[in-house]
């Protein structure tokens, strides 16, 4: 019954913090906690790709969903898409969107709030716990708060790291979720297999797709007519074609590179001796598997990058001078040489190599053919990678929280 049940509302935005956040979160919480009900609700989110309510609703694990286009009513009025009812008990938990949110919606329902805080926690007076990522981010805070700081470590580390055996040379393409990266990152990542397979053809490859992609919107970005970068990024595109139930790319020279779409997809990406991936969260999944990796950035088309958060993301996206800011902001931050790769960051170092620039594909090629002619540095790079890796169990943390959070309320 709906008077015994605790209700568990997840805010969340982007298609990364739906598939590395809020995927281990309600996994966990149906493992642990019984006679709950897990509703989602989606911000709105200048990188969500569309599809985020359609991966939400494909796991077992969440009971209801609400799409992003929904989001002010619900935050304004506390009115849903389909007038959901709610119970006397529950936890309103953050995982992405605006810190205030939570500060709104738990006040409007009378629940317990949780925010994972991944650099900043903000309200603390107005919150009832935090689940910090780090424990710096408790020294933020005035000490009268720490009390409701909880270090549960990084949700991205709670990926399976068991190995396996490979019998055969596989290298992961990992060119993002988004199309400011995809524009670039297909393309190149096309023109490198092309490069690598030419000269070691006992490689394959494969291309896990982003549960909030289909196959046939990444395929347009292999597709010279949709995509004219392409030219300036190695000239090879590529075409959908399927057997059976399987989608491959295949590009011009015949080449066919496995598009995967389980998810997630860790059993086949266990299999990859060496990938190689954009920035975000793709390196924090690898890292945590222990896959060697080479970070690309490619920059043919600064002003296509205008995922910044914060004050840089809103002029980036500004309509007209928005690219023009979003190329200068680039260039700052490209200028810094700051690190992008998540175990890079864990690490304070390189320990996987970041190529950032005007690539092209023979320079990224020739790379990886070095790495794959070196199993024992590759081997290196994994157990460095084993090193940095932060602790799993953030994920079962959070909802030890939740259960503290919901003891609280009157039996």
């Amino acid at each position: 019954m709906v008077q015994d049940m605790l209700e568990i509302l997840i805010l969340t935005n982007g298609p990364g913090e739906v598939t590395t956040w809020v995927w281990p979160v309600v996994r966990a919480i149906k493992q642990t906690i019984a006679e709950t009900r897990v509703s989602v609700v989606l911000s709105p989110c200048p990188n969500a790709t569309g599809r985020e309510v359609q991966v939400l609703e494909n796991w077992p694990e969440v009971d209801r969903t609400q799409g992003a286009e929904f989001f002010w009513d619900f935050l304004l009025w506390g009115k849903t898409q389909h007038n959901w009812e709610w119970g006397p008990k529950g936890v309103v938990i953050f995982l992405g969107g605006d810190q205030f949110y939570p500060v709104v919606i738990s006040k409007r329902l009378g629940y317990k709030s949780l925010i994972y805080a991944e650099w900043d926690a903000r309200w603390p007076g107005l919150i009832d716990l935090f689940a910090l990522m780090r424990p710096e981010v408790k020294d933020k805070l005035p000490q009268g708060h720490w009390a409701k700081c909880h270090v549960v470590g990084d949700l991205m580390a709670d990926v399976p790291s068991d190995q396996v055996a490979v019998e055969e040379e596989v290298v992961g393409l990992m060119p993002g979720s988004k199309a400011a990266k995809l524009s670039q990152g297909v393309p190149l990542a096309l023109a490198v297999a092309e490069y690598i397979h030419a000269r070691r053809p006992q490689t394959s490859f494969l291309l896990p797709v982003a549960p909030t992609l289909d196959v046939e919107y990444l395929a347009g970005f292999a597709d010279r007519t949709i995509n004219p970068i392409i030219d300036r990024l190695g000239g090879v595109s590529a075409h959908l074609q399927r057997r059976g139930n399987q989608p491959y790319l295949v590009t011009t020279s015949g080449l066919e590179i496995t598009l995967v779409t389980e998810f997630p997809a860790h059993r086949l990406l266990r299999q990859c001796c060496l990938c190689l991936t954009t920035v975000g969260a793709n390196t924090a999944e690898l890292g945590s598997l222990a896959i060697p990796m080479i970070v690309l950035l490619p920059t043919q088309q600064l002003d296509a990058m205008r995922s910044w958060d914060g004050i840089p993301g809103i002029l980036a996206r500004l309509p007209g001078v928005g690219g023009g800011f979003a190329k200068l902001i680039n260039w700052l931050v490209l200028r810094r040489g700051r690190l992008f790769a998540w175990p890079n960051i864990w690490a304070k170092a390189e320990i996987v190599p970041e190529l950032v620039g005007n690539l092209q594909p023979e320079q990224v090629g020739q790379l990886a053919l070095e790495y794959l002619a070196n199993p024992e540095t590759l081997a290196q790079m994994s157990d460095r990678l084993r090193q940095v890796r932060g602790e799993p169990g953030a994920a079962a943390r959070i909802v030890g929280l939740v259960q503290h959070l919901a003891s609280t309320y009157d039996p």
